[in-house]
């Protein structure tokens, strides 16, 4: 009987390391943003313009501040016949 018992000790622990190894995963995946941080958009804006041709032109800004203070502006420009 002493070592069924020292079984299911066993199992236990095992199964309990396993909980805390899956425990510690989700958490470093939840935290790391954190501390990392995230950008924070400032301002977007977005026109559409149709042209006499029928082409379509698609201009966007996009204004972020990083997470050390930095900003960073983006423009993209589409144009679709």
């Amino acid at each position: 009987m002493h070592t069924q018992r020292g079984q299911t000790q066993l199992e236990r622990s095992e199964a309990m390391k396993a909980i805390a190894l899956n425990l510690l995963l989700i958490a470093s995946l939840l935290g790391s943003p954190a501390l990392v941080g995230c950008d924070r958009t400032v301002s977007e804006q977005k026109t559409t313009k149709t042209n006499s041709d029928g082409s379509t032109e698609t201009k966007s800004q996009k204004t972020v501040e990083k997470p050390d203070g930095t900003i960073e502006k983006t423009t993209d420009k589409d144009v679709q016949k």
